[in-house]
């Protein structure tokens, strides 16, 4: 017979093959960009060494020489195999979107931009 600690052990050590992570409809095709880049994906296996459904990280997206920040709450939705708890260099990284909107200091200099407020033109 299995005790519950050695079970519990057992499911944290389950290395997840897929997880699929969830993003604000909003972002722009630019901004998917960069969440897709390998360079990103191979970062969230980094950092992010468990994850669980339901999990929200807080992540900054590069935006280059021509804005401030975006961060971006990403959102755990699922782990395969079930129980899986574990993320490793293996683990592939699938994005979906979500209903929601993209929040932050993100002022990209460009006609797509936030309009002035003071009517002036640069």
């Amino acid at each position: 017979m299995t005790s519950d600690a050695t079970a519990t052990e057992t499911a944290s050590e389950l290395v997840a093959s897929r997880v699929v992570v969830s993003f604000p409809d909003e972002l722009s095709a630019w901004g998917r960009d960069q969440l897709t880049a390998g360079r990103f994906v191979n970062y969230i296996r980094r950092i992010h060494d468990e994850a669980r459904a339901g999990d929200e990280w807080e992540e900054f997206l590069d935006v280059g020489c021509c804005g401030d920040s975006l961060t971006l709450t990403l959102r755990v939705e699922e782990l395969e195999p079930e129980g899986a708890t574990t993320l490793d260099g293996d683990t592939d990284v699938e994005f979906v979107e979500r209903e929601g909107s993209v929040h932050g200091g993100w002022c990209v200099q460009s006609a797509d931009g936030p309009a002035s407020t003071t009517g002036k033109q640069s």
